[in-house]
């Protein structure tokens, strides 16, 4: 059996990510390891609770081939963490994914210039063309852009970058296969014929809101650094700004007006000296310069009766290719609750740091936005944000589509 069924198996694994998944890997050494684990060898993971260790131990791979079988006829490659394609600052994060599934041209992306670009889905007119100018501009000299696919500052920042004739590569939080907004459909197969598609899941997953932060997390991991265009005070593009920061990247922003609400997020990082504050892709581009004066060479600057005109086709191209149905409206990154486990505090909190624990406890007492746990924890923002996610990526935590967020588990306290 070859050794990308063992890692795929291991990925699959439910009830255990995060944390969790790299003491296991840890622990076995190598993926084959936990798969042939039986009995005792299992029992000796006390830290791990019950639903993942009942995962361990099944040992099927019909799961498996069927996800071999459907990447073959999607035209889907998969990657893992030992293979030389991967890419190696990824894999210098804490806690990167197991399998990375991609889509497209093949790209060396550590080779590369790469910025990622991130922002609010509800963003303003003035988001939208600042977010297409700037990817233009990194795009025409010689960066490579990455984002999302949301609708907003996402699907502005990659069509911007596919105006200048360059490529791009977007890192999504469900299948491959999966459109998501639906009437993305033709940017999506933008992205696959001149750039790259990146996913941590199986084809087939649906685009859920719990996803979305842990996805984040491989956007900044890409990259060298990120820049926000827009985003409110508790948006989700400030998580990825706070991976960027814990994983040692430079982080950017673009200044909006000072009463904007879709500009509160990146203005505070800019006043509390988090982000560089940037107008225009040579504010970026001049700390890299020195680095790769080859990929990024000088070039003549566009021309800006083509960037206006690039501009205006941007602002109408950003509008939904068809007005959604009303399911359709209904088509929010939303979990579906599942009965909730019981798990050990005393085991549980082994595993958590002392932000993580605060929040997890706070959540018991119910459904909480951010401000509300902020307030409750008394623990500032960036820190509740941070622990937010790494809970999200361990299954403690789901996030609902009101942006606000409830435990996924119960805890015995005796």
């Amino acid at each position: 059996m070859s050794n990308l069924k063992y890692w795929l198996w291991l990925s699959t694994r439910k009830g255990l990510a995060g944390v969790n998944m790299e003491r296991v890997l840890d622990h076995f050494g190598t993926p084959q390891g936990a798969y042939f684990a039986r009995g005792q060898e299992l029992e000796e993971l006390t830290w791990l609770q019950g639903r993942a260790k009942v995962s361990l131990r099944d040992k099927s791979m019909a799961e498996v081939d069927r996800i071999l079988d459907q990447c073959d006829q999607l035209g889907i490659r998969v990657m893992t963490r030992q293979d030389a394609t991967y890419p190696q600052r990824l894999a210098a994060i804490p806690q990167p994914p197991l399998v990375l599934y991609a889509k497209g041209r093949p790209l060396a992306v550590d080779d590369e210039v790469v910025i990622a670009m991130v922002g609010t889905r509800s963003c303003t007119p003035y988001g939208e063309r600042v977010a297409g100018k700037l990817a233009m501009e990194l795009t025409h000299s010689g960066a490579l852009v990455v984002s999302g696919m949301a609708q907003g500052i996402d699907a502005a920042s990659v069509r911007g970058a596919l105006m200048a004739g360059g490529r791009v590569v977007s890192v999504i939080a469900g299948g491959l296969d999966v459109i998501y907004p639906r009437y993305h459909r033709s940017l999506y197969e933008d992205v696959v014929a001149s750039g790259l598609l990146l996913s941590e899941y199986p084809p087939g997953t649906q685009h859920m809101a719990s996803h979305f932060p842990v996805r984040n997390r491989i956007l900044s991991g890409l990259s060298l650094g990120v820049v926000v265009v827009e985003s409110p005070r508790w948006g989700g593009s400030l998580l990825t700004a706070n991976h960027a920061l814990d994983q040692n990247r430079d982080v950017y922003a673009v200044p909006g007006a000072v009463d904007a609400p879709a500009s509160e997020g990146t203005n505070r990082l800019i006043q509390e000296g988090a982000a560089k504050l940037v107008t225009c892709g040579e504010d970026i581009l001049c700390e890299w310069r020195n680095r790769f004066p080859v990929k990024l060479g000088v070039q003549t600057p566009m021309d800006p009766q083509v960037v206006e005109q690039r501009l205006h086709h941007l602002e109408q191209t950003t509008q939904p290719e068809h007005q959604p149905t009303q399911p359709e409206r209904r088509e929010k990154e939303v979990d579906n609750p599942e009965s909730m486990e019981y798990i050990d505090w005393k085991e549980c909190k082994q595993n958590l740091t002392d932000d993580e624990q605060v929040v997890l406890l706070a959540l018991q007492e119910g459904v909480k936005g951010t401000d509300d746990l902020v307030e409750h924890t008394q623990r500032p923002a960036g820190r509740v944000l941070a622990a937010l996610t790494m809970l999200q990526l361990q299954g403690y935590v789901a996030q609902e589509k009101n942006k606000k967020f409830r435990a996924s588990v119960r805890l015995k306290m005796e």
